[in-house]
């Protein structure tokens, strides 16, 4: 039973045995005081009896007899009998036996009276000791009701109670990490929806004054073509705005579920790369893919091409003309490994812990093409594959991306 793994309990009940340990040691002694007393008393009435006997001339032998008890009693109780003794008769009657027993009464009182008050004292102590813990944990858990987890109940011995407060503690940790949780997500939403209303106000408002622009010269056909694919572009950049963005939400929420297969490694590069080929030849740019033909990665094919895609559009993004970017790939037994390399303009220190924060932009490419959510995705995207992505780069040096997929 657990009940006896409680720390205050076994004090109690230690408690009330040394208790009982005592009133029987008590008890011993004084049936020796008691057996002593008697001899006592036997003594004196024997040497009352002889005393009385002798001076009365009778022989010492006779008398010796009559005192070990050898002669026939029934004279003697007749005897008795006649002067009013008998074994019913009044205890008042017989002095030296009415004190002792008067005595005895007195002392088995006390020692009655003592007993039960070491008990009631150690029945109060232990019943105090587990209302000041109950006072205790009434105290906390209103704490935990007014969502303060500053203190916790005690859990730091065995038995039933404290596996209970054990649980509460466990529960009261899951509230508070939910309470935490559902703070961040708030947190995340309204700097979220900031975020989203300040990337939504600079192409709503190029696309107002295009849309003025193009009302207000409507008979002049390359000013309305020219403002138009403006508009075009602005309302693809909020297109590709919200689009991440309600990935970015599924990813969070955990409502993805990824189809995992092994695919050839070059396949799935040339794929990532397909949309960006004729962007990188518009800008002058070089897109090398190297690797070996064999290797293969284990990946969800639509998401994991969309996140390397992304870190292939970044490098666009921080490169010039006659720049190169190289996607490669190796296959080791743990995993298959992206490396894209750029010669462009590299990261400065101050901005490399940042990039993967939605919607960040150092302050040298905040008048550029992106959204600042291409990285954020792609981190997004490996990290619910069970894989990492890491950069190294310098300012000036170049800048290179590691997207590692697990074998398995």
């Amino acid at each position: 039973m657990t009940v006896w793994k409680e720390k205050h309990t076994r004090i109690f009940l230690m408690e009330v045995l040394c208790v009982a340990c005592l009133a029987l040691a008590a008890g011993l002694v004084l049936t020796g005081v008691r057996e002593s007393r008697i001899r006592s008393l036997l003594f004196e009435h024997d040497a009352a009896i002889a005393s009385s006997l002798l001076e009365q001339g009778v022989a010492r032998q006779t008398v010796a007899e009559a005192v070990l008890g050898t002669e026939p009693q029934d004279k003697g109780r007749e005897l008795l009998y006649q002067i009013g003794r008998s074994e019913t008769a009044d205890i008042r009657f017989m002095p030296a036996v009415y004190q002792f027993c008067a005595a005895e009464r007195i002392m088995v009182s006390l020692g009655g009276a003592l007993f039960f008050l070491l008990l009631f004292l150690s029945v109060f102590r232990y019943l105090y000791k587990k209302d000041r813990i109950y006072r205790e944990a009434a105290a906390v858990i209103e704490n935990y009701m007014e969502n303060d987890f500053s203190k916790s109940l005690p859990e730091l011995y065995d038995g039933t109670l404290f596996q209970l407060f054990s649980r509460i503690n466990f529960m009261a940790a899951m509230l508070k990490t939910k309470q935490e949780t559902e703070k961040r997500v708030k947190e995340f939403l309204k700097m979220t929806i900031s975020d989203i209303s300040h990337q939504l106000k600079t192409p709503l408002a190029a696309l107002s004054m295009y849309q003025e622009i193009m009302l207000s010269e409507p008979d002049n056909v390359e000013t309305v073509a020219a403002f138009a694919e403006k508009s075009g572009l602005a309302v693809a950049r909020m297109e590709g705005l919200i689009r991440n963005l309600l990935k970015i939400t599924r990813l969070d929420a955990g409502s993805v579920i990824f189809s995992k297969k092994y695919y050839a490694a070059s396949e799935f590069a040339r794929q990532a790369v397909e949309e960006l080929t004729d962007r990188a030849e518009k800008e002058g740019k070089e897109l090398i893919l190297s690797g070996r033909e064999e290797a293969e990665v284990f990946c969800d094919m639509e998401w994991s091409r969309e996140a390397l895609g992304n870190v292939i559009k970044n490098a666009l993004d921080h490169t010039s003309e006659g720049d190169r970017i190289t996607v490669a790939w190796e296959q080791t037994p743990l995993a298959t490994r992206f490396l894209v390399t750029d010669t462009g303009e590299g990261i400065a220190g101050e901005d490399i812990h940042h990039i993967f924060k939605r919607f960040y932009k150092s302050a040298g490419s905040r008048d550029r093409q992106g959204t600042g959510l291409g990285l954020s995705l792609a981190k997004s995207v490996l990290d619910g594959q069970g894989g990492t992505i890491s950069v190294e780069s310098e300012a000036g040096q170049g800048t290179i991306f590691v997207l590692s997929f697990p074998t398995e």
